[in-house]
């Protein structure tokens, strides 16, 4: 028994956070398991920089199982493109903080900016250097996690955090954020899918997820990612399924297969001959009978989808055209052992011609979105613990209107510890210049977007 005299003295010795960082009014997301603020030191010494920090707050009392698991691989990673936890405080209340280096940006939000312009007949897409470069810088993180034998399980574009401006190297650099559904898959202690029934939001799961696989590979990170590709291209997410049902506890979603074979096609035997093992086969076919039989998706291709896009969007001349849609398509592909890799994904043709990715996804020019909006504090945020504690809730920089798809993992035993991580970091040419001072803003975002064509 921990001696009460002594507890209570270690409380006193414990730093606060509140003590070292000034957030209240700072909060820059609000999600099903926590908020998330931006944090400035209290007392900087004259002359040097105020750097910003993310403070994420935990749900409740104590560490979930989510909690340890992410902080128990955050603690062991080191990569550039995946966020760094930098330090944890627990409080005399038992509420536990996550300090990360703060990003500006995120993928959810940049693509909203490109979409909402679109709505407005404004031809101002994702330029496609800025789009090269995210994609490789995601697939730097990803090919990390899976050397080291970790699937992350929940990419999706509010979790690819981009730094802004003010981060010295680090300026738009992609930063792979949420680890709370990450799995060391080497060796389980359980098949994947006893754990967590259902993981990675609908839009972007992988069709061996919708059709139950007991045993899921890395393949199903690969997939997101093919999705998220898709969205950075389009400004669409390419599976937008509008029957989405975040209570669902069973993986099997016919809505979102529907979706993704009004895009691609319902697969025959040679596509994906493993599909006919599937727990979820039998009632695939039971309620796609009538579609297939009345061939729906006869004509339906991911070759025929993208292709409507390339005429909306202007890019029929895009010179790379040919050589991005191969990469998606290898990505997106129905059969996970068929699926391209990170490592190979890396090596493809699309990254060796120009424009080459840089490591500052913006080339160095000025950076057109906006900045993060401060949320209201509702009444309840305002915590009985301390004057500015907030209460339950996180995810690094979620954005404060993302959609409520994020589901609620189950709790699990902790997965064996990763065996010592490799660091991977490979150096990434940087091209691009800066833009003068003398035109506007609207000028400067025009130089931006043609600077990558």
């Amino acid at each position: 028994m921990v001696d009460a005299n002594f507890r209570e003295e270690l409380a006193r010795q414990r730093e606060k956070v509140e003590d070292i960082y000034t957030y209240e009014g700072n909060k820059v997301g609000r999600g099903t398991y926590g908020h998330v603020y931006k944090a400035m030191l209290k007392n900087v010494p004259i002359g040097s920089e105020n750097k910003a920090f993310a403070l994420k707050l935990i749900e409740g009392q104590g560490f979930s199982m989510s909690a340890c698991r992410e902080v128990a691989l955050l603690r062991e990673l080191n990569h550039q493109n995946i966020i760094k936890l930098l330090r944890v405080f627990l409080t005399a209340e038992k509420r536990v903080w996550l300090l990360f280096d703060y990003a500006e940006h995120d993928l959810w939000h940049i693509i909203k900016f490109h979409r909402a312009a679109k709505q407005k007949s404004q031809r101002v897409m994702v330029p496609k250097g800025m789009v090269k470069s995210l994609l490789y810088q995601i697939l730097e993180g990803i090919n990390y996690l899976h050397d080291n034998w970790i699937m992350h399980r929940d990419l999706k574009p509010a979790n690819i955090l981009v730094m802004g401006e003010g981060t010295g190297i680090e300026r738009g650099r992609v930063k792979i954020a949420d680890m709370g559904f990450a799995r060391v898959f080497h060796n389980p202690l359980k098949p994947l899918s006893e754990l967590d029934p259902v993981v990675v939001t609908f839009w972007y799961r992988a069709p061996e997820l919708l059709l139950c696989s007991k045993h899921y590979t890395k393949g199903i990170d690969i997939w997101a990612i093919g999705c998220i590709f898709a969205e950075l291209l389009t400004s669409e997410p390419i599976f937008l399924c509008p029957e989405e049902d975040i209570k669902s506890q069973t993986p099997y979603h016919p809505a979102q297969l529907d979706k993704i074979f009004s895009v691609m096609g319902y697969p025959i035997e040679t596509d994906w001959p493993d599909m006919r093992k599937m727990p979820g086969f039998k009632k695939l076919e039971d309620d796609f009978e009538k579609f297939v039989r009345d061939k729906k998706y006869q004509n339906s291709t991911l070759k025929r989808h993208m292709e409507k896009y390339r005429q909306s969007s202007g890019l029929v001349d895009y010179p790379l055209w040919n050589e991005t849609f191969s990469l998606l398509e290898k990505m997106l592909t129905m059969d996970p052992l068929k699926r391209i890799s990170a490592a190979e994904a890396k090596e493809h043709k699309y990254f060796k011609l120009d424009p080459t990715p840089t490591s500052d996804v913006f080339a160095g020019c000025k950076i057109p979105y906006p900045r993060r909006e401060f949320l209201k504090d509702e009444p309840e945020d305002r915590n009985n613990g301390s004057k500015q504690q907030a209460p339950t809730l996180p995810v690094v920089a979620v954005p404060p209107t993302v959609p409520a798809h994020v589901h609620n993992p189950p709790t699990m035993e902790i997965p064996p510890a990763a065996k010592k991580l490799r660091q991977s970091m490979h150096p990434i040419n940087i091209v691009g210049g800066t833009l003068t001072n003398n035109v506007n803003q609207q000028q400067q975002q025009q130089v931006f977007f043609n600077s990558f064509f």
